[in-house]
């Protein structure tokens, strides 16, 4: 079906407002109102150890970001680029609120919590120090920042990967430590005859968006 000439120009004047006003909705990233103009659409942070009777896990999906800035704002089409550029992510925070971490295990969170502090120390912690491109992988960076739990604070470096998903990015990662190195005891059970590895493996998986306000 031909359209007239008046129909096309009617077309063409919707398509252009129309990609006007989304460019409108879009936030200038270094500018953006708000101390967070990054956000998590979902998030998993998992943890996984070993005793000397059995394995066992403990996750939580209350994970926020407490601090995001933007050195400068995106000046071209592909904001994830720019942001993921060195140098761009200059102030980024994440916080886990300890108590929420639950394990399938019967018993485990009770120990697990104490050993965590979790009221005295509500919140762990990730701070970044600089994001690194990694040499021959697609989508791979390394973060390395600083960790805190139970008031102790050492530096991590994590690998990650990452993905577009649509206008959200997907970042995964893992990272492996000592319990002992931020000052916890690895709890025991069964009179003393269940005893915690030290090491444990903490991996996580994130859906960021840039939030519209």
């Amino acid at each position: 079906m031909r359209l007239s000439l008046r129909s096309r120009t009617a077309v063409r004047l919707a398509v252009t407002f129309g990609l006007c006003a989304t460019a409108a909705a879009l936030p200038t990233l270094a500018q953006q109102a708000g101390p967070t103009p990054l956000a998590f659409n979902s998030a998993r942070v998992s943890i996984a150890g070993t005793s000397n009777i059995h394995e066992y896990t403990a996750a939580t999906t209350t994970v926020r970001v407490t601090r995001a800035h933007l050195a400068s704002a995106a000046t071209d089409a592909d904001v994830w680029e720019h942001i993921l550029a060195p140098g761009v992510l200059d102030g980024f925070q994440v916080a886990i609120t300890a108590k929420t971490l639950t394990s399938p295990k019967e018993g485990l969170d009770k120990n697990m919590h104490k050993a965590l502090k979790v009221q005295e120390f509500p919140d762990i912690t990730f701070r970044l120090s600089r994001l690194e491109a990694r040499a021959g992988v697609a989508g791979g960076y390394r973060a390395v920042g600083v960790l805190k739990i139970t008031g102790v604070e050492r530096t991590v470096a994590l690998d990650l990967n990452t993905e577009r998903k649509g206008a959200a990015l997907s970042v995964a990662g893992k990272v492996q430590f000592l319990m002992t190195d931020f000052g916890i005891t690895p709890p025991t059970a069964l009179l003393g005859m269940l005893k915690t590895d030290p090491k444990i493996t903490v991996s996580f998986e994130t859906l960021v968006a840039i939030p519209l306000t």
